[in-house]
């Protein structure tokens, strides 16, 4: 006799159910939430995924709006499986950065989830959607915005947090609340952000946390040359590269002008600010770029260097939104698109951390969904082999 569709996924089953083991997810939840988890997994790292909820019917025994409504209105320990995921990273990461001594990168920024602008008509509009100023875009974006939090140490990225801006809250507020969640790591670590997010209210929470801050600046910032007060695009209109505190500086396979100011800004007793140039565009305002470090031991390059650990955040968007949904999921309640997101997170730790080693995202994905077509190649080559009618063989694998 045939296996049904559930037991030809039994291995990767298997290895998902032995990841929930060891995150204690089975003794949070009951076995039908877990069975919703795990049809909602595979179908993420299967093919054609589009994040509807068609796509979880494929591998749940439950019809699509069974799935819905344990997205949007199910009883099952949300919170206690953000904590589980929360706890889980940050053993992960500040137990590598005990292990190695290398700092531990804590990294924020934002994303917009763009959505279709609803009919005032709409019956059902889907909750929580605003428009954002789209920095990718240029223009307002209609959709939900996202805070992310990633912890990251010794080439290992992982996602610590997804929290909806739904204008309740500020996006400052939001980030201090994460910053005075985190334990202290075990070594001198790093808040790393772009101009949204260097403001002393953030830079204090996270540097009573052991996190010093390096971050983008807005170029209209005060700065204290000399005593004098002045913005950073006027200050930089008199900067010369042959200043003593001016440098040529190689990042990546780019070089840069750098002129480095030490002292007060609006709100930051100390810091050290970095006013840069592309080696071909100095003085070219549009060109202008600044950064700041509060740890003022740090060398102009190693600044930028660890400046760089950010771009993590931005692969992370990119793969999302390519791999996980994040801008064509189609839940419409705040809760579940909320609820969404979370086995999202869930989806990227197993990929980074439950296939036998620690690897990036794009390797666990590519792993677990070669082992789902092995799978699934293998069942439709046995049914060859015991002559099992064309038609018999599509109905299972439909």
């Amino acid at each position: 006799h045939l296996c049904d569709r559930r037991q030809r996924q039994m291995c990767i089953r298997d290895r998902l159910y032995n990841c929930f083991k060891k995150l204690s997810l089975c003794r949070l939840f009951p076995q039908t939430t877990i069975k919703h988890i795990m049809a909602i997994l595979i179908s993420v790292f299967s093919l054609g995924y589009h994040g509807k909820t068609i796509d979880f019917e494929r591998y749940s025994p439950c019809h699509r709006t069974t799935v819905a409504h344990f997205l949007n209105k199910g009883k099952w320990n949300d919170d206690g499986l953000e904590g589980i995921l929360k706890s889980t990273v940050i053993q992960f990461i500040y137990k590598e950065a005990q292990r190695t001594g290398k700092p531990v990168f804590c990294i924020v920024d934002d994303t917009i989830s763009s959505k279709t602008r609803p009919s005032s008509r709409a019956l059902h509009p889907i909750e929580d959607a605003y428009f954002h100023q789209s920095h990718l875009k240029g223009k307002q974006d209609y959709g939900h915005q996202a805070v992310a939090v990633m912890l990251s140490c010794n080439g290992i990225v992982l996602n610590y947090a997804i929290i909806m801006y739904d204008k309740s809250k500020s996006k400052v507020k939001i980030v201090q609340e994460l910053a005075n969640e985190l334990p202290v790591p075990p070594v001198a670590s790093y808040f790393l952000c772009d101009s949204w997010y260097t403001c002393g209210s953030i830079m204090d929470a996270f540097i009573k946390k052991g996190f010093y801050t390096i971050g983008a600046l807005k170029t209209n910032r005060i700065v204290y040359p000399c005593g004098i007060k002045q913005k950073i695009s006027e200050f930089a209109l008199h900067i010369r590269k042959t200043d003593s505190n001016a440098s040529l500086v190689t990042v990546g396979s780019r070089e840069y002008y750098v002129y480095r100011y030490e002292g007060s800004l609006n709100g930051i007793d100390n810091a050290v600010v970095l006013i840069s140039y592309p080696k071909d565009a100095f003085h070219v305002p549009k060109a202008l770029r600044a950064f700041i470090s509060t740890d003022v031991s740090l060398s102009t390059r190693e600044i930028l260097d660890k400046y760089v650990e950010r771009w993590p955040i931005e692969v992370f968007f990119r793969q999302a939104k390519d791999k996980l949904a994040f801008d064509r999921y189609q839940v419409r309640s705040s809760k579940g698109i909320q609820r969404y997101w979370l086995l999202m997170s869930l989806a990227h730790l197993i990929a980074c951390t439950g296939c036998g080693r620690t690897m990036s995202f794009e390797d666990g994905y590519t792993y677990i969904y070669s082992h789902i077509q092995e799978e699934r190649l293998r069942f439709i080559y046995q049914c060859g082999e015991r002559h099992v009618l064309f038609e018999e063989v599509m109905a299972l694998v439909a």
